[in-house]
């Protein structure tokens, strides 16, 4: 006789795979445990003024450091603020908007969402950082819109920020690479160690591509294996984030004083007053070095931001709107300069500071241009979690490494390389990055980055080793200084 009930199934119960377990896990582990962005810069400046009391026994000195490194990133904190306000003013214009909701409906499937992000995030940052960083984060917003897509709102969060990961030194954003190219950019005390490397010593080189190549790949499938299935999505709804709450609302003239902020005319007065401007700042050199520059890419931003919004009060209710997603930032930003000076202002009795002991410590170790590879991209990832600074720091710390890449005939392009690439690996746990982004997104830290530390988990030994082994496929060129 049959029975009216289903046969129970046999044999286990199918678990998600194991990347997808171990990502998991991480974003639990996250969710729980780590601090949000501000207590995580405060605990960082608790470490480094810690070591930097030990390393120079003197408190007073290091206090002293602190305080005057606060301000040190004043201008950098306010264009970093205008990334995000430009990015998302030029974003919610109508011809911008139109074009995401396009671009957004590219992903038929969910983990095919996440990957897409993920790779036009890296391919964006070999342009501008900025622009990737900006970007990713926009379409993230406008995909998590589509009700035909159920987008796991972290994951693909945290797959806009790769470019800032494992991407942006590799290309025309690499500070190291562009200030060795440029003989004017050169200090002289570095020229001597130095001389000018080409960018057919960097970023142009084969070597570079491979490893191009080779993190957008390995980031793709670990877009893919670790985004979370059907169960364990959560969707910006889910999280509670308001996606319509910043949709433009078409705003009219009510009164004759209005007249000029509904009519185009002073937005063409600004246009050709900046015109000459751009002309002289494009007429000559690489377009790509020229918007690298943070003043310029913003300057261009808040034109193409007029220009496409069209009449002023269009344009001044997008600004006041992208207003929150810089809190981050103007708060944080400067505690991450107190940390940097610290690190690199207090000095010991010998006059070197806690920054010349960690390098002397790591290019000392060894005779072998492979291992030294290895050792420099262990401690530029070291110092780069604690001076998230995309290069900046490498003029202080050039003279070290660069001196033993000579002694050791390590090729000192791809020298500058290992720096770069090891430097914004953590950036995957470093919230420094991440704050315009997840101003954007309306998202905290500990969302995020159980995602990327799993990308951090991956990257780094495959990094770290890849570029070792290419270190041997270059020849030791000698310092190549002009007029010599």
């Amino acid at each position: 006789m049959s029975s009216r009930h289903s046969p129970a199934p046999s044999g286990p119960v199918s678990q998600p795979p194991l990347m997808e377990r171990f990502s998991q896990a991480l974003v639990d582990w996250a969710e729980k445990w780590f601090p949000d962005a501000y207590v995580f810069v405060v605990i960082a400046c608790a470490v480094v003024g810690g070591a930097a009391i030990l390393h120079s026994g003197d408190p007073v000195a290091t206090s002293v450091a602190f305080g005057n490194g606060f301000w040190s990133l004043i201008p950098f904190t306010l264009q970093m603020a205008m990334v995000a306000v430009t990015g998302y003013v030029l974003a919610m214009s109508p011809p911008i908007a139109a074009m995401l909701r396009w671009v957004a409906k590219i992903p038929k499937t969910a983990k095919g969402a996440v990957v897409f992000i993920g790779v036009l995030s890296i391919l964006l940052s070999l342009v501008n950082w900025g622009l990737s960083l900006i970007f990713s984060g926009l379409l993230v917003r406008e995909m998590a819109r589509r009700d035909s897509l159920r987008l796991d709102y972290r994951a693909a969060g945290a797959a806009a920020y790769l470019g800032m990961g494992c991407g942006f030194t590799l290309g025309m954003s690499s500070s190291a690479a562009q200030l060795q190219a440029t003989p004017a950019s050169i200090p002289a005390s570095l020229m001597p160690i130095t001389g000018v490397i080409g960018f057919d010593q960097t970023i142009l080189t084969w070597q570079n591509l491979m490893v191009i190549v080779l993190v957008t790949v390995v980031s793709a499938i670990i877009c893919y294996v670790s985004a979370p299935g059907p169960k364990s999505t959560r969707t910006a709804q889910d999280l509670g984030v308001d996606l319509d709450e910043d949709a433009p609302e078409a705003a009219k003239r009510q009164r004759p004083g209005d007249y000029l902020e509904f009519s185009p005319i002073l937005t063409i007065v600004v246009v050709l007053l900046a015109i000459g401007w751009l002309w002289n700042a494009f007429r000559s050199g690489n377009p790509f070095i020229t918007m690298s520059q943070l003043n310029t890419y913003n300057f261009v931003f808040l034109l193409l931001g007029l220009l496409l919004h069209w009449r002023p009060r269009s344009f001044l209710e997008s600004f006041v709107k992208a207003m929150p997603s810089v809190g981050g930032v103007l708060l944080q930003f400067p505690f991450y300069g107190g940390i940097g000076y610290m690190l690199t202002k207090v000095v010991d009795t010998h006059g070197a500071t806690l920054s010349d002991v960690i390098a002397h410590a790591f290019v000392g170790l060894t005779q072998n241009a492979g291992v030294f590879s290895v050792l420099v991209g262990i401690y530029s990832a070291f110092l780069g979690f604690f001076i998230p600074s995309a290069g900046g720091k490498w003029v202080i710390e050039a003279p070290y490494i660069m001196t033993a890449a000579n002694e050791l005939q390590a090729h000192l392009g791809w020298t500058v390389m290992v720096y770069n690439i090891s430097e914004t690996l953590p950036n995957f746990i470093n919230p420094f990055w991440m704050l315009p982004l997840l101003g954007i997104l309306k998202l905290k830290s500990k969302d995020l980055v159980g995602y990327t530390g799993v990308q951090f988990v991956i990257h780094f030994p495959i990094v770290i080793i890849v570029a070792a082994l290419l270190m041997p496929t270059f020849s030791y060129i000698p310092p190549v200084i002009p007029g010599q």
